[in-house]
C-alpha cells in the first residue's frame, strides 16, 4: 500500500439490467504495484465491473475511478494508461508476433520499434516473434496478447483470466512474467477462476458474490487458520481421542493421517509440551493453514 491515492477506486458502483442489479454499491481500492485478484462465481459481476472500468459500459449508480480520475467521463486521458487482456486476445493469425504488435501499434499511435522490442522481451517471445501467430502454442498467443496490452507502457493492467486454458509451464510463465510486471511498479488487477494462482501470486483479493462484495483482505490472512495446528503422529485416532478430553481439543479431528485440532492457548510450544507429556511422539507440529479455494466456497457457496 504505497500510495496515498489509489490507482483504481470503486465507489457505491452499481449497475443493472432492467430489474436485474448486476453490480450492487461496490466498494473497491487498489494501490500501485499490488497483484490484486477479482474473485466471485459466474454470474457474480466480475465481467460488468472490469466493462465499467474498461469505459465499456457506464454504471447505472456510483463511479470508478482510475489514477484518481473518473472514467466516464475523462475516458481520454485514462484509458491510455491502461492496458487490458480480457479472455483469449483477438490476433491475426496469418500475420506474425511482432505485426501483430505493429498493427496495434499503429492504431495506437506513437509506438516505436523498440518498444515493440521491450514488450517482447518482457513475455519472452523474442525468439518467436517472426513466426506466424497460427503457429504459436495457447501460451504464447496469451503472452502475446500480453504484450500487446503492455505496448503503451500502461500504469493498470486489467487481466480477465490470463491463465485461461494454459497447460502447467505456461501457468508458471505467465505467473513469474505478472510478478514481474508488478515489481517493476506496474498494477496488476486479476480476474481469474484458477484460484491456486490467484493464491501464489496476489497479495491482496476481493470476492463478490451476487454483485456485493463479500470480503476484501490480504491472501495471507485469509488463508491463515487461526489457532488451528496440524500434528503428524503414528497414531492420530489416538491422539484425537486424547485431545477430546481437554476443553481446547473438543473439535481435534483425524484427516489423511494428520490431526487438525487448536492448542492450549493458541501456541505451538505448548502443543508440544502436552504432546510430550501425554507420551506421543510427533513427526512435525505446524500451524494449518487453509487454501483460498476453501475459503472462496465458504464465502460464497459457488462450486468451484
Amino acid at each position: 500500500m504505497s500510495t496515498a491515492q489509489p490507482v483504481l477506486r470503486a465507489q457505491a458502483l452499481s449497475k443493472s439490467y432492467g430489474k436485474r442489479l448486476a453490480v450492487d454499491r461496490l466498494d473497491l481500492e487498489v494501490d500501485q504495484a499490488e497483484l490484486f485478484g477479482f474473485l466471485g462465481p459466474n454470474g457474480a459481476g466480475k465481467t460488468t465491473t472490469i466493462r465499467m472500468a474498461l469505459g465499456l459500459i457506464a454504471p447505472t449508480g456510483g463511479s470508478i475511478e482510475i489514477l484518481g480520475q473518473e472514467v466516464g467521463s475523462h475516458r481520454s486521458r485514462v484509458l491510455p494508461r491502461v492496458g487490458a487482456l480480457v479472455e483469449s486476445p483477438a490476433l491475426y493469425g496469418y500475420l506474425s508476433g511482432r505485426d501483430n504488435l505493429r498493427v496495434v501499434g499503429n492504431v495506437l499511435g506513437g509506438v516505436s520499434h523498440k518498444r515493440i522490442d521491450e514488450v517482447l522481451e518482457i513475455v519472452s517471445l523474442e525468439g518467436r516473434d517472426r513466426d506466424r501467430v497460427r503457429t504459436y502454442s495457447l501460451g504464447m498467443k496469451q503472452r502475446l496478447g500480453l504484450a500487446i496490452a503492455l505496448l503503451n507502457d500502461p500504469d493498470l493492467l486489467i487481466l480477465d483470466e490470463p491463465a485461461n486454458g494454459l497447460d502447467p509451464a505456461g501457468i508458471v510463465k505467465m505467473r513469474d512474467l505478472l510478478r514481474n510486471l508488478a515489481s517493476s511498479g506496474k498494477t496488476v488487477f486479476i480476474s481469474s477462476h484458477v484460484l491456486s494462482e490467484v493464491q501464489q501470486i496476489c497479495t491482496r483479493v476481493a470476492i463478490i458474490n451476487h454483485g456485493k462484495l463479500v470480503r476484501v483482505a490480504p491472501v495471507a490472512e485469509l488463508i491463515e487458520a487461526h489457532g488451528e495446528f496440524e500434528v503428524k503422529v503414528d497414531s492420530p485416532h489416538d491422539l484425537a481421542a486424547a485431545l477430546h478430553l481437554q476443553p481446547w481439543g473438543a473439535e481435534a479431528r483425524a484427516e489423511d493421517g494428520l490431526v487438525i485440532t487448536s492448542a492450549p492457548g493458541g501456541s505451538g510450544r505448548e502443543m508440544i509440551r502436552f504432546l510430550v507429556q501425554n507420551g506421543f511422539e510427533a513427526d512435525a507440529v505446524s500451524p494449518r493453514h487453509k487454501d483460498l479455494e476453501d475459503i472462496f466456497l465458504s464465502l460464497t457457496g459457488a462450486d468451484s
